[in-house]
Formats: structure tokens, sequence, C-alpha cells
């Protein structure tokens, strides 16, 4: 029975492409490169990698190789990644030595180091994940020094989260010497939510190459028929195989194994896939269905002591089953199914109860320690062999190894199924025995890792179902640890349903009789929360007690933490000591590897800067701490994001919209939909300035997260007002306005600062959409012109008597907030101003938003000021300012500014002789007649008497041979005259 072609068949072209991709060709001085090799199950992903490395060692290559394994919720991190490092200390045992010694955690992934050692629940020890892509990096990169390295990874489909992003850094990261990396996948399981679509799309813009391999044509098939089965067949079984094989290069192995073995070809895919298996002697067909209870890959000492056949007969069924091409011999002394296919077909042909038997017998080897493997594995097993105990303590194990290697999503789903296990109060009870593990114990550790890895709801939602199953006779300590948690993740994620203050001052009151450990953690909690409430003299004294206690008990990563809720009491007052106090605790919690109290801090001096207009200052820090996320393998959690968030912020104020682009498109690889809706929301906010096609759909999609978190409302709803002002939608603007208000003083509080902006920007909406209103529905709006007007007055005598310091955003929204009532009175007619008033508020304004140095709110209040020029017919002083708007256009690429510019001072079309007879007065009359404005109303508005506007009009109906005012302005409309 035939395996494959000796001959590669169908894909020369494919091969020689992927050679040159990736610069294996000899005496080829071009650098390596990456490439993503995609394509179907059993299209011939593997059979082309195995002819590039051959063609890469006669090349004067090395090439290495790691695969991702089918391990269901058991994933192993980075586990491609320890398969080469293993290989690597065989084949270069003193650069790895070197590297090692100089790396110490990059030890932690070699295979012997990452198998269970017993007792391994605890939580500390997590190690710097920025420290060991770095050393991998390193290590490839030394591994490449006497001759070019090519680095494999197979069934990228299968990647745990932190091998995607090992892989994510070696692509951005260029090497020295000439390494090259070629991933494969699974195209056809690539679902809209599988994580490696997300990721596939970022590593396309890192100019990853990407190459499609797509099924076999035809005549390839026919060829590879005949490569495989010498003898002819008959011309309607090639037939068959062609329509049934659709190109896909292993069904067609199987097809013509099929038909050399049985004469036919069995109609059913399972059927055709287990032909291999059902000409096998019974102890062959025994093993061969114990390993791919394994999975895809099986070491010999493990299918050993599972199989309980003497080695003898063990070496004779091997033998069959490698020599019949069901089973392939690798190195390592481990065997691999030829196809994961034929793996998948194996295990599914058993019967239940086999499974449960031979998952058991795997569990049992495990568990005894005469095989060595990993507490992933054996979680796996006994779970699934029904040894629920060992199921619990293994998955505890290796959520703990997870956390420790910078895996916090893989931790989070062996934590999880822990928890599912614990709903047995008997295994709990086991667990705690043994290791001193609780059920509480475990929901805190599933939390920490949900949120360390972006899944801040689902961590919320696991500590409130905790929280109320409870026991009754659950202890008050535990029951105050659960709530001090919760409380911390509320406040860290803008939910507005509970009040997070009270939970945590409840959480304080209980776990005063636990141990000080206890108490500390709780207290330092507290005093994080009561600073972000600005309860200061409270927060200062529980912080002080909880230093204190932390520095006696000689927790230094804790008492890093309290430090920087101290030193951040004082930020709102904008003082330069905070600026000092804050490096310091920096400093400190670099020095005592607390990294989550550094990038706390770092994100808490960041916001300071920002507070103050040094946006500069705060986007560096942001982008420290963001490194420091990273590095850490905590990307997507609290601060770390956040500081991704704000430095995007700070870039928008500044007028750096390109640079906004990598982090918004991030969204497509957001580990949930509360991350993505942040990112779309800050898309939204560039692409509604910009007129992007769309816009108004995606902010429809997002408003479905604005109760789930803050910025998403905030943000999203700039983007519709700014829609609302394109439009002059008034109705939109203040729908939009009552709506976020009413969302954000539940989260935050009633007075946020922001609404100060929003207040101003719906006045300014309000006073777009007045010309277009009757005079009537202008003087219904009054009172909510004023409701808005007092609505940002209230924020800043909030300011005032909370003592809060303004920084140059508040001021430059304070004035630019008066600024925009007067352009509704002028503009609705109700109490119009001066055009003295007019012309000082808005030069006010100008110059506040020039310090503030928000490039396209600047624009936007220099748009007003040429407005109100040219309606003063002062088109000496419109000009310059103009320039300006049409400068700051260009560079932001916010071409609505630009239109709302051209309707006010030109860029008209090409004028009839009429039309050139009309003047800039009479031009600007005629626009306010079409608008339905009386005499007397245009009169007020440009700041000239009735009777002047009489004689304007009367000369215009003149010059354009009009009877009436109606006449005239459709006489206008059709010489392009007015829009």
């Amino acid at each position: 029975m035939p395996a494959r072609s000796l001959e590669l068949v169908g894909r020369e072209a494919e091969l020689e492409e992927l050679c040159s991709r990736l610069g294996i060709v000899a005496d080829d001085p071009a650098p390596a490169a990456a490439v993503l090799l995609g394509g179907d199950a059993g299209v011939g992903k593997t059979r082309l990698l195995t002819e590039l490395r051959d063609r890469a060692v006669a090349a004067g290559w090395r090439v290495v190789a790691g695969h991702c394994l089918d391990l269901s919720d058991s994933t192993l991190p980075y586990l491609p990644f320890s398969e080469v490092l293993g290989r690597l200390s065989v084949d270069l045992p003193e650069v790895v030595e070197e590297t090692t010694g100089e790396r110490p955690v990059l030890r932690r992934l070699q295979p012997g180091r990452r198998v269970r050692s017993g007792g391994g629940t605890g939580a500390d020890g997590a190690m710097e994940r920025g420290d060991l892509y770095e050393a991998m990096h390193l290590l490839l990169d030394r591994a490449a020094d006497e001759q070019p390295l090519l680095v494999v990874v197979e069934d990228a489909h299968w990647a745990d989260q932190s091998t995607r992003d090992l892989l994510s850094f070696l692509f951005a990261r260029s090497f020295a010497r000439r390494v090259a990396i070629v991933v494969s996948y699974r195209v056809d399981d690539l679902h809209r939510r599988h994580p490696l679509r997300r990721q596939v799309a970022e590593w396309s813009r890192l100019r990853v190459d990407r190459m499609l391999l797509e099924p076999l044509d035809a005549a390839a098939v026919r060829r590879l028929v005949q490569a495989l089965h010498p003898d002819p067949l008959r011309e309607a079984d090639v037939d068959d195989i062609v329509a049934r094989a659709e190109g896909n290069a292993f069904f067609v192995e199987e097809l013509v194994g099929a038909a050399w073995a049985t004469g036919g070809v069995p109609a059913d895919l399972a059927d055709l896939l287990l032909v291999r298996l059902d000409r096998l002697e019974p102890d062959t067909q025994e093993v061969v269905r114990t390993a791919a209870v394994a999975g895809r890959r099986v070491g010999h000492d493990l299918l050993a002591a599972v199989s309980g056949l003497d080695p003898r007969a063990l070496e004779e069924a091997l033998r069959a089953a490698v020599e019949r091409h069901v089973l392939e011999a690798g190195r390592g002394d481990t065997y691999s199914f030829r196809h994961a296919l034929l793996a998948e077909a194996v295990y599914d042909d058993l019967l239940p109860g086999e499974r449960v038997r031979r998952h058991a017998a795997y569990a049992r080897v495990l568990a005894s320690g005469k095989v060595v493997g990993t507490s992933a594995e054996l979680a796996r097993h006994a779970r699934l062999g029904q040894d629920l105990r060992t199921a619990l303590r293994a998955s505890v194990e290796a959520g703990t190894a997870a956390m420790q290697v910078g895996g916090p999503d893989e931790a989070a789903g062996h934590y999880l199924e822990a928890l599912e296990l614990a709903s047995d109060s008997a295994l709990v009870v086991a667990l705690a025995e043994e290791t001193g593990v609780g059920h509480v114990d475990l929901v805190l550790r599933a939390a920490d890792a949900l949120s360390a890895a972006g899944h801040a709801l689902r961590g919320i939602a696991l500590l409130r179902d905790a929280l109320a199953g409870l026991p009754e006779d659950t202890g008050a300590v535990d029951r105050a640890r659960v709530l001090a948690q919760l409380a911390l993740s509320l406040y860290q994620g803008d939910q507005e349903l509970e009040d997070e203050l009270a939970l945590a001052r409840e959480a304080a009151e209980l776990v005063a009789g636990g141990t000080e450990a206890q108490q500390v953690r709780v207290l330092a909690i507290q005093a994080r929360i009561l600073a972000g409430h600005r309860h200061e003299e409270e927060a200062r004294e529980v912080a002080t007690t909880a230093l204190a206690m932390s520095q006696g008990l000689d927790m230094p990563r804790l008492s890093a933490d309290i430090l920087t809720t101290l030193a951040g009491l004082q930020q709102h007052h904008l003082g330069d000591d905070v600026v000092e106090a804050l490096a310091t605790v920096i400093g400190q919690a670099r020095a005592s590897g607390a990294v989550k109290a550094e990038m706390r801090g770092l994100y808490t001096l960041g916001r300071f800067h920002q507070d103050r207009g040094e946006l500069e200052e705060a986007i560096a820090l942001f982008e420290t701490g963001l490194a420091r996320g990273v590095q850490a393998g905590l990307r997507w959690a609290p601060h770390s994001f956040d500081a991704l968030v704000m430095a995007t912020a700070a870039r928008h104020v500044l007028g750096r919209w390109d640079e906004t682009a990598p982090a918004t498109a991030q969204a497509d690889q957001a580990p949930s939909p509360i991350i993505e809706a942040v990112l779309r929301a800050f898309g939204a906010v560039i692409g509604a300035a910009r007129g992007t096609a769309g816009t108004a759909d995606l902010l429809a999609g997002l408003r479905e997260h604005w109760g789930e978190e803050g910025m998403v409302a905030l943000h999203a709803a700039g983007a519709e007002l700014e829609l609302a002002e394109q439009a002059g939608d008034a109705d939109a603007a203040l729908a939009t306005y009552d709506r976020v208000v009413a969302v954000l003083s539940r989260m935050w509080r009633e007075l946020f600062q922001a609404r100060l902006r929003l207040a101003a920007q719906t006045l300014g909406v309000l006073g777009t959409a007045a010309v277009r209103q009757s005079a009537a529905e202008r003087d219904a709006l009054r009172p909510v012109v004023d409701r808005l007007l007092d609505d940002g007055h209230r924020v800043v005598d909030y300011l005032h008597d909370e003592e809060l310091a303004y920084g140059p955003e508040t001021r430059a929204w304070r004035v630019r907030l008066e600024a925009e009532h007067l352009r509704w009175r002028w503009l609705a007619q109700v109490d119009p101003p001066t055009c003295s008033a007019l012309v000082e508020a808005w030069r006010d304004a100008e110059r506040e938003f020039v310090e503030f140095g928000h490039v396209h709110e600047l624009a936007r209040t220099r748009l007003r000021l040429v407005e109100l020029l040219v309606q003063d017919g002062d088109l000496e002083a419109a000009r310059p300012v103009a320039e300006q708007v049409r400068d700051a256009a260009g560079a932001l690429g916010a071409p609505r500014l630009l239109v709302e510019l051209d309707a006010l001072v030109g860029r008209p079309a090409a004028p009839t002789a009429r039309a050139e007879a009309l003047t800039p007065r009479e031009l600007q009359i005629l626009g306010l007649v079409a608008e339905g404005r009386s005499n007397g109303e245009i009169g007020k508005q440009l700041f000239i008497a009735t009777k002047t506007v009489s004689v304007h009009v009367s000369n215009m109906l003149a010059k354009l041979d009009a009877a009436s005012r109606t006449e005239a302005v459709a006489v206008a409309r059709r010489r392009g005259m007015l829009p």
C-alpha cells in the first residue's frame, strides 16, 4: 500500500516561490524573511515543508521545527518553541548553554523543565515574558552564526496565545544573522472568531509574506495517482478519485491506498481513513488506538507504559504501524500519525468506554511519575479518564505553570477547568488538604488570569457568580477576599451596576479577623479605590496603615503598589511634587519586580502629564508602560491597555492621526468585545472627522457597549456629535448628549469632567442647526441651550469646589462653551450678542486651543471665527484664519473641514457674468434669504440695519432679474451660486 509519492507532484512552483521568499537559494545574499503558509487540511502543507527542509539543508541551512498540537483546553504555552529549544540543545549544546547562562528565563522552556515536579500549585514566580522573547530571539540569532537557520512552526491554528505572541515578537524584530521563519496553518479552521484569524491580519501588517496553498488541479491529481499507483487503474476509478479528492493531496493518497488494498473506494471519509488501520494486526491496532488518545504525537516511553505490551511486542507493533504508513518515527523517541486527520479518525472511532479507559491509563502513568509529562497533559487525561481528583490538582498546577511563563490566556483556561471540577465539594476539600488551595483561591486566580489576558468582563462575571454562590457557612475572610477583588475589578472596568467603594469598605470590615497578609491585601485595594473616588484623607490613612503592614511582612511588591497609591493622591492638583514622588515609586516598583505596580505608576504619571497638557511626555510614559505590559505578558491587562488607549488619545489631540492607525488596527486581535469596542471607538472618532464611509454604521454597532466601558461611550459620543455637526442635526446631537451623560453619570459621577466638552460640542451643533430652523423652533430650544450652558458651568464649579487644578484642556473647553453659547444666540437671533463680543469670545477660544494643542478642535474653533468674520463682512481678517483652517484640514486628512470652509469663503463653481455682478455682501444675504430669514433677522445676524438689508435685497433681485425672493433663490441655485 503506498504512503506518499517519493517525488513532489504539483507543487514545484510553490516550492520555488517559498524558497525565493525565504531566501533559501544557494549563494543568494538576500536576507531571510518570514512566510505564513496557509491551506486546507490535507492539501499538502507538511509535504511541501518537508521538501523545503531538504532544499534548505542542501543549500547549507540548519533547520529546526516545532509543532503545535491539538490538546483541546489543556494547552501548554510556547509548546513549539520548547521543541525548537530541545532540538537546538542537541545540535548546538554550547550555544544553548551560553544563551541560557546569560538568559536563565529561557531554561523554563527546556523540555525537561516543563514536566511535573509536584507541589506546583503556588501562585508566585511569574516570569518577565519580554525577557523570554528577547532570550529566544538571541538564541535563534546565535544559532545562525555558522550557517543560516530555518525555523518551521507547523499547525499554528492550534497554537496557544503565548506562542502567537512570541511569533509576533520575532516577526517584528530583525535578526543580525540569516534567520528565516515559516509558519503553517489550516485555512479551513479559521472561523470568524478564531484567534489566529486576527493574528494573521496583524502579521500581514508586519510585512510577513502570505502564501496560500491551493488544491491541486485535475492534471496534478492524475500525475499523483500515477506516482502512487504505477499499475494502471481503470479510468473510471481515476476519474472517481479526481472528483472526490477535490485537489486534496492527502485524500488522493488515501483513496489510492484504499483502491489498492480493497479494490474499491469507500464512500465515507472516516471509513477511507481507517482502511489502513483495519489491515493491521490486532496488537498493532491496539497500539495505534492507544497512541491516538495521546494526540497526534506520543513519546515511546509513555506509549510503552500505557500499552502494557512487552518491549519486543511493542517494537513489532510500532514497526508494522510505521511500515503501513500509519505512524511515523520522529526525533527524540517519538511517534506521530502521518496526518492529523488520521489521528482524529482513529480517536473518533473509539467507543466511549474505550476512550475513558485509555485516558485513565495515561493519567495513572503520568501521575505516578514513571514517565515525565506536563501538568496540562495529566489534567487532560485525568479529566477524560474520569479521575476528577487528579484532574483538579493537575489543572491548578497547569494554571500556575502557565502564569509562570507569561501565559495568562492559557492559565485562565486551566483555572476555569479547575473551577468546573470544584463544583464537587469533596474534591475541593481534598485539594485544600493536599495543597492549601481552596475554592476562593481558585476563583481569585482565575479572575486575575482573565483580567491579565484582557477578559475583564468575564472576570467580573466570575467574581459575581462566586460571591452569589458562596455557601452560607463561608467564613467572613473568604467573603472579604472575593468582595475586594470584585470591587477592584469593577473600579478598573468602568462598571455601573455596583458601588465598588461600598464593596471595598465591606471587605475591609469582614477581613478584620483574618491574617495580617489577608488584611493588608484587602486594605491595599480599599486605599486604591478610595483614592480613585478622591477621598484623599481616608485613602492616605488606609494606605499608610497597609504600607506599614506590608513592609513588616516583607511583601515588597504589595508595598510598591501601596506606595503608588500614596504618590498619586495629589495628581489631580497638578503640582510638580507629584512628578518626583511617582518617579521614585516607579523606580522602587521596578527594583522589586512589581510589574503591575510599575505599570500603574507609569500610567498615573502619564495621565498627570496629559492633564497638564504635556502630551509628548505623556506619550513617552504611556509607551513605556505598554512595553512593560507586553514584556510581562500583560498587553491587555489594566494600565497596559489603558496606556495604549491614552497614548492614542494624546496623538489624536496632537493631530498625529496616522500614528493612531497601528493602535486602532489592534481591534482585529482584541481578546474581548469590550477591548475591541474601545479601539473601534477611537477609529470612529477619526473616521467621523475624515468622512470615512461606514462610520455611522460602526457607531450604531458600538452603542450596545456604551454601558460596559466608559471610554467607548465617551469617544463614540464625540464621534456622533461630529457627524451631527456636519449634518446640522440638532435632534441627533441632543439625543447623543443625553444618552452619554446618563451612562457616564452612573459609571463615573454626575459632573464628570468630559461633560464640559460634550456640552460645548452639543451647543455647537445647535448653533449650526439654527440657521435652518424657524423662529419658533429656535425659541423652543432656548431652555435646552440654557441647560447645556448650565451643565458646563456646574462641571467647572465642581472642579473649583473640589480644589482641582484646571489643565489646558479644561480651560480651552470652558472658554469654548461660552463662545458656542454666544454663537447660538447670534445665529438663532435670540438675544443676539454684539459683533465685538462674538469676536472677542472666539479669539479667546482660539488662544486657549493653541495652548491646549488640539489640532482638530483648533481648526474647528478657527472655522467658527471665519464664519463670524465673513458674516461681519471682514473678509481681509477672515482670509489668514481660513488658510490656517485649510492647512490643518490638509495635514489631518479631514476633507469635511474643507467642505465647511468652502461653504463660507468660496471655491464656488465658475460663476456666470450675472453672478459676478453680485457683491460678496449680496451673496451673503442671498444665502440667508435661502434659509428663510427675514430682513430683520438678517440685519441682526450681519450687524447691519434692516433698511440696509432691504437695499441689498432690491439690488440682488434686479441683478438676478427675479420678481420675488423665492424666484431669486431658484435662479441662484440654477446658476450654481447656492448649494
